[in-house]
Formats: C-alpha cells, sequence, structure tokens
C-alpha cells in the first residue's frame, strides 16, 4: 500500500491594503455557501483571491476547510456528509433547519452579496432569501440545467444577477435563455502540475504493465456503488495480462477498509493492487489507462491525457424509475466532462453502468490490443484542454464578483 500525502499548498502573499467599498449601502461583506468538498474546493480559491485584493473585506461562508484557510469565517461547517442526486428525508429536514439558521444570520448581518457555490438544492433557498433581503446573488460553478431538470432555468434567472461558469459550453447555452452568464474557466486549471513532484511520488507506486488508475468518486455513496465492479474489471485484466498493476485513487483512509471488506466478499484482496490516499495527480501520472466514475475527477485525468473509461452507477433502486423517466429528465446524450466539452463521444462512457467489471476491462483490453486507440483519445483530449488555455477561474470569478458587488477592483497579480 502507499499512503501518499500532497504537500501544504503555499498562500500568494497580500496585496497593499486599499479601501473597500460595497454598492448596498448598510451592507456588509460577501456570503458563501457551498454544501460539498467540490465547493469547498472551488470557493476557497476565489476567496483567496478576493483576500489577497481586499484584506479587509468581511467574508463569511456556510463551508468547509480549504474556505476557512483561504480567508472566510466559518459561520457554520459544511461538505462532510454531501450526497448525490435525489437526497434522504433526514438530509431534506437538515437543510430545513441550516435554512433557518442561515435566515437569522442574514437578518442580523446583512451582507451584500450570496455567492453559493454549486449544489443547487441546497442553495435556491438561500438564493430567495438572499433576493427577498435585497442582496445581489452571483453563482459560483453554473447549475447542471443543461443535462437535467431544465425547467428550473426560471427559478435560476428569478434568484441570479449572474452566473459564473466552469465549462466552455455553458456561457452561450445560459444567455441565450436569458440568464446572465460568464466563463471564467475551471478551477482545476488554475493550479500547474508540478510534474517533477508527480513523477518522484508516482515512482513509489509499484511497477508493471498496463498499469490501471481505479477511481471509484469521491463521496462515500459513489465509493460503495463503484467498489464491485472496479474490483471486478481489475480482477479480469489480471486474469489476461498477469503483469498488470492496479492502484485505487481515494480521498479519503476509512475508504481504503471498505474496500479491502468488500473485496473479501468476493474473494482476496487482487494481487499488485494499490491504493493511494488523497493524490489523484500522482496516480493519474503514474498510470498507463484509467476507469473513472463520472465526475470532475474526469477533468483531472483528461489534462494529463491519459486514456479512460468513465462509468457511473446509480442505486438499484432507481434502476426502474430511471428506465421509464430517464429519458424526460436528461437533456444530453453525453454525461462525461470531456465529451460534454468536445460536444461528441471522445471516451467511452458507461452511464447509467448496473454490470459488472466487464466492459470496464474491455475498454483495458482496447488500450492494450487496438493500434491507435489511446493516441486517438490523447488528440482529442488536446482539444478538451485547449479550451481552458489562458484563463484564470479564480481571477476572473473575482473580477465579476468585484463587479457585482460594487467592489473598488484592486491590482491583478503579476
Amino acid at each position: 500500500m502507499s499512503a501518499l500525502s500532497p504537500p501544504t499548498p503555499t498562500p500568494p502573499p497580500p496585496a497593499p491594503a486599499r479601501p473597500t467599498a460595497l454598492a448596498a449601502p448598510g451592507r456588509h461583506g460577501l456570503l458563501f455557501t457551498g454544501f460539498e468538498p467540490s465547493g469547498d474546493d472551488h470557493a476557497s480559491m476565489v476567496i483567496a483571491e478576493l483576500r489577497r485584493r481586499h484584506p479587509s473585506l468581511p467574508i463569511y461562508a456556510w463551508g468547509g476547510p480549504k474556505m476557512e484557510a483561504a480567508g472566510a469565517t466559518i459561520v457554520e461547517r459544511t461538505g462532510e456528509h454531501a450526497v448525490m442526486g435525489i437526497p434522504g428525508v433526514g438530509k431534506i429536514i437538515e437543510h430545513i433547519q441550516i435554512n433557518r439558521r442561515i435566515e437569522e444570520w442574514l437578518d442580523k448581518n446583512k451582507p451584500a452579496l450570496h455567492i453559493p457555490v454549486d449544489s443547487p438544492d441546497a442553495n435556491f433557498p438561500i438564493c430567495r432569501m438572499a433576493k427577498e433581503r435585497g442582496m445581489r446573488v452571483v453563482h459560483l460553478v453554473a447549475p447542471q440545467l443543461w443535462a437535467w431538470r431544465e425547467g428550473r432555468i426560471r427559478k435560476l434567472r428569478r434568484l441570479s444577477d449572474l452566473v459564473l461558469c466552469v465549462l466552455p459550453f455553458e456561457e452561450q447555452w445560459f444567455l441565450t435563455r436569458g440568464v446572465p452568464a460568464k466563463f471564467v474557466g475551471h478551477p482545476l486549471f488554475d493550479v500547474p502540475l508540478d510534474f517533477d513532484r508527480l513523477d518522484q511520488r508516482a515512482g513509489l507506486i509499484g511497477a508493471g504493465s498496463p498499469k490501471v488508475a481505479l477511481m471509484p468518486g469521491s463521496r462515500p455513496g459513489e465509493v460503495k456503488k463503484s467498489a464491485f465492479p472496479l474490483l471486478d474489471a481489475y480482477r479480469r485484466i489480471k486474469a489476461d495480462f498477469p503483469a498488470a498493476r492496479g492502484c485505487f485513487a481515494l480521498t479519503r483512509q476509512h475508504y481504503e477498509d471498505f474496500l479491502r471488506a468488500k473485496a473479501k466478499d468476493t474473494g482476496d484482496w487482487p494481487a499488485d493492487l494499490e491504493v493511494v490516499i488523497s493524490d489523484t495527480d500522482a496516480v493519474i501520472r503514474w498510470c498507463d489507462m484509467a476507469l473513472v466514475a463520472s465526475g470532475t475527477v474526469t477533468l483531472q485525468v483528461a489534462r494529463q491525457r491519459k486514456p479512460m473509461v468513465t462509468f457511473y452507477r446509480f442505486g438499484k433502486t432507481w434502476r426502474l424509475p430511471l428506465g421509464i423517466i430517464g429519458p424526460l429528465m436528461f437533456k444530453t446524450q453525453l454525461f462525461t466532462l470531456p465529451n460534454l466539452i468536445a460536444g461528441k463521444r471522445i471516451v467511452p462512457e458507461l452511464v447509467p453502468h448496473y454490470g459488472d467489471g466487464q466492459a470496464l476491462a474491455v475498454g483495458v483490453y482496447r488500450y492494450m490490443r487496438q493500434p491507435g486507440y489511446a493516441d486517438d483519445q490523447r488528440r482529442e483530449l488536446d482539444a478538451v484542454c485547449a479550451k481552458f488555455e489562458g484563463r484564470s477561474a479564480s481571477i476572473g470569478a473575482a473580477d465579476a464578483i468585484e463587479q457585482v458587488a460594487g467592489l473598488a477592483p484592486a491590482t491583478r497579480p503579476n
């Protein structure tokens, strides 16, 4: 097992203090609300940029540890128990209670601008409270209405002053539907990859051929659903290619305990199967090919131009309902981010996927046996990544927030 920990990033030096002014008289500061680890990631980079420009600006958050480290005052900690899809009764009750506390806080503190981060179901009620109190609302990470539940576009239009888009096709999609929108880039591309570091850390993972990264997602529910097909796929790959080496890229230590227990249910832990905690980029650097639960991580894989097969498993209870109403709910024939950005299927995607690991293993067989398969993917991934070149999501988002909030612009970093 390899348990690698990423280095602690060095925060940018603060800009010289300068006056900060908000457009709304009697209102003070910004409020970020995020309810998932990915939202904590995205918001923290923008908060750090705003804090660099405006050291005295009040910035508050219902958020996670990265927002706090970036300079936000955390009102309540969120994101530890994020869910994907339709939440259960307990999660709905929890958010009702959170909303009551946020409403009381808004009346007491009177911020000028609300910045909801992703999680539209959790954030829309807060947006409504903000607008009722005369606040402006800038969405950081556009709700993916282009994928499903497009009917919420009227609600988004009513509850938004601006939607900041992290995917290049989103700006035009929202603008044509009457929603002010701006493509700022994706935070994932803001931080340059340190290939010397990645090579060093990838060298600590075992050798093999092919080297296969197994990526089950970051949320507990995703890991639980993805474990069986990934384990089964690796067993199949290992049977056909005895020199193969696999590595699970996990975001939390306790996921490894779950995976090892899951492996015992269906046999022993596969030979030469390793685990790396909290260093996904190092695993991507190490691998020849990745089997990936569809999500933002597919852009991490694309960024290093590694061939991949993507998949997403819904819970068993959703198999029949999705088979009936799925065509009505989902507005796109593509689901994986590289395919959506390319506007065509450039990487295999199995969505929804309910089977064993056979279809995932086939992608590795093609990599090993089909001439040009990997090179074709790499060329297409080059074109996808080119759409993000020359942009900084944190700088673009901070610029937009300054403008909507009426903040005096600060000097950008050199």
